[in-house]
């Protein structure tokens, strides 16, 4: 008999539907406070809610797949990430544009980068998962690592990070440099748990559960850094 309601006892259960309402939220909030914002900083709050209205239907489902299934939802979360990822990353690129001309070789590089990284897990993933291509699990993963270490090098040192320190305001710069740590730290949580969850000692549950951590740090907090500085250069000009 298929299973009709979720499980209390069931925590990954409970964190994907936390996740759904939290990012359904987020949604609601960024779309509202867009209001709030001048110029450009519309478009950016409106990215950072399709981030999460996308997360969060995503995870709706995944919570329908966990429940019914008790299987890890790998497909359906690598669609999310390759359609989330690529925007968070055209982030980066609105910021920049907003306070002076970027090329546009600058956005293809970090979204390339971008793409590489998630395409390479999930085929190390679903390789471990489905039995076939099991060997390809630590390749694809230092793969899609090395794209990551190219993204950080871009927003740190490369020609972003210079864009930044030279023409950015003070919002921009403030939103900036908390985007690249998101990027940085948080974007190490999905690398932890993919190690653990291959390597020896590791689970699925806990996999599901760290990968949900990562989103919620990512996802949400990311938009939460784009709103603050959105709405905070408005208010820095009333005062003069």
């Amino acid at each position: 008999m298929e299973k009709s309601m979720l499980n209390p006892s069931d925590f990954v259960g409970v964190s994907f539907w936390i996740m759904s309402a939290a990012m359904l939220a987020a949604t609601f909030f960024f779309w509202v406070e867009r209001d709030r914002a001048e110029g450009k900083w519309k478009t950016s709050l409106s990215v950072a809610a399709m981030v999460t209205g996308i997360a969060c239907l995503h995870y709706f489902y995944m919570r329908g797949v966990w429940m019914e299934t008790g299987e890890s939802p790998t497909v359906f979360r690598y669609v999310d990430w390759l359609l989330t990822v690529p925007l968070q990353i055209t982030e980066f690129f609105l910021i920049l544009s907003a306070i002076a001309v970027v090329r546009a070789q600058l956005f293809w590089k970090l979204l390339v980068a971008s793409i590489v990284m998630l395409v390479t897990g999930y085929l190390g993933e679903v390789g471990q998962m489905e039995g076939g291509n099991a060997g390809h699990l630590w390749p694809m993963f230092i793969v899609g690592t090395l794209a990551w270490l190219y993204i950080i090098y871009e927003i740190f040192a490369g020609e972003a990070s210079k864009i930044n320190a030279a023409s950015g305001t003070a919002a921009s710069q403030k939103a900036f440099s908390a985007l690249r740590l998101i990027v940085t730290v948080g974007w190490s949580i999905y690398p932890l748990g993919y190690i653990y969850g291959y390597a020896g000692g590791g689970d699925v549950d806990t996999l599901n559960l760290i990968y949900n951590l990562a989103d919620f740090v990512n996802k949400i907090a990311f938009g939460v850094v784009i709103w603050a500085a959105a709405t905070s250069a408005p208010a820095k000009k009333a005062k003069k």
